[in-house]
């Protein structure tokens, strides 16, 4: 035991002795005036004793030893020092949320720096961003020190100030780095803001990882700091001991970030090769555009240095304060934030990787903007697919308002789905990054799922496919909106008369199982007098369940089981040449064209005709836009194409008529089932040719299954 280290904890440990609850007094001291060891009356203590925090020789405790006087600066005595972090705090007397004065070496993050009254109540934590997070309490203690010290925030107003534009080298610009350990700001991802991210894209949020290990201490040992690895192994039973973590990779990640072939490696080893990719194109950029040679370590203050022999490593006489790199532009500062943030943290593999490869991947991309020779990045990958998809519109919609509606909650938060199943209604609940293993898994030990017994569509219908793991998808895949809610909506009005103001309603994406019901299900528009298609049983049968035809996790299709049956996909032709059913349903004489581009063509000619009605009947000409809420605008300059400033909120189209309603409804339906050519092509069909038959249409060329 370090009995020097206990002397200065002695006269601590003895205030202490009340809050911690340690019977009895010290016995005599030694002989040698040191005290005696009383780590069997603190809990945890010896546990402690051997952690990080505890390191009174370690740079982090030590740097300013030599100084004269050895005092800690404000800006670093908060987590530095004990003293420091119990200004901070307030609890010295002293206002609270700063630092007013240097502090004394000699003190650790001891026990009175995390128990003590400031932390019982304490739930938000202010980032660098000066962005405010709510947080667990007994999270708020760590959050406070491994945060870092810089954000994007920081960068953007470094590069504002210095007024350079993009890559012209000023000298108002120097390297600025998160600082060491920064793994919380990492974790809560776009968030907090740790990383550059850069304008116009979109980044995961807070990794929660699974209920029981979202926190700090709940991962990591509150005394020693280390990974509780007994806890991993219960679902990542390829961890046996520390080493092992940097092999886990979650089925969530199923693409192939660095694009090197392999999507079975850790997550670790996906970043550590986008770092690599990052690095060689850094100092590409530096030799190109900023014509000063660069290279990095992370083992000498301020990393980054001039590479006087050009030889692209560094040597022990260019690591010097007077040989630090100095040629920075506004893009090459991003970049290199962005390299350094990811290699501070070394458990970024862990507290939020997907965040770590939007950071490396962005910043590659847009280095690649301004050298000579980019790097390929044609086999990369950035985002993942659906599901785990945390940085897509589909679950960062709400994080301004910070909750997700109740009607929106049961499919796009990762414990909407279990909240609605396990309940029977939905409940509001905080925006998620994407969803989380028990999204639809009962049991994370065996992996078993929900058991759905059946599903209420939105049109009332209640179905059961007869697989509870397909009855489960269908829970979300089903739209929220369908024939009954618009007719409805519609009542007694006749069909030409104006409907009361209102926006565009609409189905929703990605309904696929109310597509495949067709009308079982009702989803579309289905005109009186007129004959639907039902269930489409696909492949004689064989191919009914979601994921027979769908990758369970990464959602792909599965291509390569579809030649069985439709050949001309072995001869290199894609999903979309399938075709099945004969027939020239567009009417423009080919027959052997996929069943798809048929799809795709009735679709552009009821647009024309939603188009034409819209200008001819009521007087208002309309466009489409299908990535902008509500999807259908005035078309203000009746130039038939949507514009930048008609597509606003305001000029959402709201002149409706029964008619143009109900043909819109399926024009929007059709168009935002993607696959609604593989799921129910006769369905599809029928509602397209029934809409535009209903406008005034022509349709004697064209065919209706």
């Amino acid at each position: 035991m370090n009995r020097q280290l206990l002397g200065l904890l002695l006269i601590l440990l003895l205030t202490l002795t009340a809050s911690l609850g340690v019977s009895g007094r010290p016995a005599v001291a030694q002989e040698d005036n040191l005290p005696p060891d009383v780590s069997d009356q603190l809990p945890f203590f010896e546990r402690w004793l051997g952690s990080a925090h505890a390191d009174l020789t370690a740079p982090a405790f030590s740097y300013w030893n030599n100084l004269e006087p050895p005092l800690i600066p404000k800006g670093c005595a908060k987590c530095h020092s004990r003293t420091g972090f119990e200004d901070f705090l307030g609890i010295d007397g002293s206002a609270a949320g700063q630092v007013d004065r240097p502090h004394p070496v000699g003190t650790v993050i001891d026990c009175a720096a995390c128990h003590n009254e400031a932390f019982d109540d304490k739930t938000t934590v202010l980032m660098p961003s000066g962005i405010e997070l709510d947080a667990a309490v007994d999270e708020t203690r760590c959050t406070e020190c491994h945060q870092g010290r810089q954000s994007m925030v920081g960068i953007d107003a470094m590069i504002k100030n210095a007024g350079a534009s993009l890559d012209a080298v000023s000298d108002a610009l120097d390297f600025a780095r998160t600082h060491n350990n920064p793994g919380v700001a990492l974790k809560y991802g776009t968030a907090a803001k740790g990383g550059y991210e850069y304008a116009g894209l979109a980044y995961d949020s807070e990794f929660a990882h699974v209920p029981g290990y979202r926190t700090c201490t709940e991962c990591h040992n509150s005394f020693t700091l280390a990974v509780r690895v007994e806890e991993c192994q219960q679902c990542h039973t390829e961890v046996k001991t520390s080493a092992d973590l940097v092999k886990i990779r979650t089925v969530g990640s199923a693409v192939d970030y660095n694009g090197n072939g392999n999507v079975d490696e850790g997550i670790y080893a996906e970043i550590a090769s986008l770092q690599s990719m990052l690095y060689q194109s850094i100092q590409k950029y530096a030799r190109q555009v900023s014509r000063h040679a660069i290279v990095h370590t992370p083992d000498a203050y301020p990393y980054f240095f001039n590479d006087l022999n050009q030889n692209g490593a560094l040597e022990a006489s260019e690591a010097v304060y007077d040989n630090r790199f100095h040629a920075w532009t506004p893009r090459l500062l991003r970049a290199a934030y962005n390299y350094e943030a990811s290699l501070r943290d070394a458990g970024a593999y862990a507290h939020n990787p997907k965040y770590v490869i939007q950071l490396l991947y962005d910043a590659i991309a847009n280095l690649n903007q301004a050298i000579w020779d980019p790097v390929d990045m044609s086999l990369l990958h950035r985002n993942d697919s659906g599901h785990f998809a945390g940085s897509e519109e589909t679950f960062r919609h709400w994080d301004a308002e910070g909750e997700v509606p109740r009607l929106c909650a049961k499919c796009h938060a990762a414990q909407g789905l279990p909240t609605f199943l396990a309940n029977g209604v939905n409940t509001s609940q905080p925006p998620s990054n994407g969803f989380d293993c028990n999204t639809c898994h009962d049991d994370l030990t065996t992996y078993s799922l929900y058991q759905v017994k059946s599903v209420v569509f939105p049109s009332g219908a209640v179905l059961d496919s007869g697989y509870p793991e397909t009855n489960l998808c269908m829970s979300c895949h089903q739209g929220r909106y369908a024939i009954a809610g618009l007719s409805k909506l519609i009542g007694n009005t006749a069909p030409d008369d104006p409907l009361s103001p209102m926006n565009f309603v609409d189905s929703h994406s990605f309904s696929a199982a109310s597509t495949r019901y067709g009308s079982e299900a009702k989803p579309a528009y289905e005109y009186p007098g007129k004959s639907y298609k039902g269930f489409n049983d696909h492949g004689y049968g064989y191919f009914n369940k979601c994921t027979d035809c769908h990758r369970t996790h990464a959602l792909e299709v599965r291509a390569n089981d579809c030649v069985n049956c439709h050949e001309e996909i072995e001869q290199g032709a894609t999903l979309r040449d399938i075709r099945f059913l004969p027939g020239d349903y567009d009417g423009d004489g080919d027959e052997a064209e996929g069943i798809y581009y048929e799809i795709e063509t009735l679709q552009q000619l009821l647009y024309t005709e939603i188009q034409r009605y819209a200008a001819e009947t009521i007087g208002r000409p309309i466009v489409y836009v299908p990535t902008g809420y509500p999807y259908f605008f005035f078309d203000l300059d009746g130039d038939g194409a949507p514009d930048r400033q008609e597509i606003t909120a305001e000029n959402a189209f709201n002149a409706w008529t029964p008619r143009l309603l109900r043909a819109a409804f399926n024009y929007q339906y059709a168009s935002g089932d993607t696959g609604s050519f593989a799921h129910n092509s006769q369905y599809i069909i029928q509602t397209l040719y029934d809409s535009i038959e209903n406008l005034g249409g022509d349709v004697t060329s064209l065919l209706r299954p």
